[in-house]
């Protein structure tokens, strides 16, 4: 793409655009600076609101191919990429589900984490390799993710899982996007103009964190990794979160720390299984088996067991 067409696209991107707002952001002083942006990321949830049906058929995509060995792709670059990397790095301690469940793509690879890798974003031939490298498929669904819309290396992903028959999700904060046509389910939060001009690490990063974290996260407490509001399939792999596994069986059973403790070592530290050994009284087999017929969701394992 030529300067003056990448110039062109830049112009009709709303995240691009001067806030008048912050016309003089250079003169001002710290609290001024500060208040001003604050003031800024309070638009930030008002505008995601918009989307929240399609990003439900998301969370509906990522949940059906969950159930059939599927997974969900992030693919982005920069401040993008790095999102969708934090992302999916959260789901294993906090779902307990495989490293390879949830995984986070960034143009330029795991370099690019720290610093920029140049020219990386701008090759659509680079997302294919690394799609492939990790054998991707029809039964997963793909997260595009690009503030701008625009980002070729997310736009040869798109192509990429479309062609083979994968569910295709594009995030991005300006309505122009070319990725957004290029999906299957079109998310965008348009942020507008940022504080300081072009940089969309600030309000359109804080929208695809925000809606990051509803797919994820709703997408989990649909496959049964939530009980009630507790987060019971944690895995316990330091002392604070074998603190919060003990805390989520107390709060979930009304037992005392004792109670929750020994349950959690009977149960191999499965919050999931100490909820029902307390609140059935059934063995260990017994839960288990409960757990496994109802696809890990406690609430109706309990329904089961009444």
């Amino acid at each position: 793409m030529s300067q003056t067409e990448l110039l062109q696209q830049l112009a009709n991107m709303s995240t691009e655009a001067r806030n008048p707002a912050s016309a003089e952001l250079d003169k001002l002083n710290s609290l001024a600076i500060v208040s001003l942006i604050n003031q800024a990321d309070q638009s930030v949830a008002t505008a995601i609101t918009p989307c929240l049906p399609q990003v439900a058929r998301a969370v509906d995509a990522i949940v059906q191919a969950f159930g059939c060995g599927g997974r969900l792709i992030y693919v982005g670059a920069g401040t993008s990429g790095r999102l969708g990397i934090l992302d999916a790095a959260e789901c294993p301690p906090t779902f307990s589900v495989p490293a390879n469940q949830v995984i986070g793509l960034i143009a330029g690879g795991s370099k690019a984490i720290q610093q920029a890798v140049e020219g990386a974003e701008d090759s659509p031939e680079l997302a294919v390799e690394e799609l492939t490298a990790i054998n991707f498929g029809p039964d997963d669904v793909l997260v595009g993710i690009a503030a701008s819309g625009r980002t070729p290396y997310v736009l040869g992903a798109l192509a990429y899982g479309r062609k083979l028959g994968a569910t295709t999700v594009a995030i991005s904060c300006n309505a122009s996007g070319p990725i957004l046509a290029a999906a299957d389910i079109a998310i965008c939060a348009e942020v507008g103009p940022e504080v300081l001009t072009g940089s969309t690490r600030m309000k359109a990063g804080t929208a695809q964190k925000m809606l990051l974290n509803m797919l994820s996260t709703a997408a989990m407490v649909r496959s049964g990794k939530v009980y009630q509001n507790l987060m019971v399939d944690l895995h316990a792999s330091n002392q604070k979160l074998e603190a919060r596994a003990v805390r989520i069986v107390m709060q979930a059973t009304d037992c005392d720390s004792v109670t929750a403790n020994a349950a959690l070592l009977q149960a191999g530290m499965s919050a999931k299984l100490a909820i029902l050994l307390i609140l059935t009284g059934q063995d260990l087999a017994s839960c288990q088996q409960a757990l496994a017929d109802n696809n890990g969701f406690v609430s109706k394992a309990l329904e089961t067991a009444k």
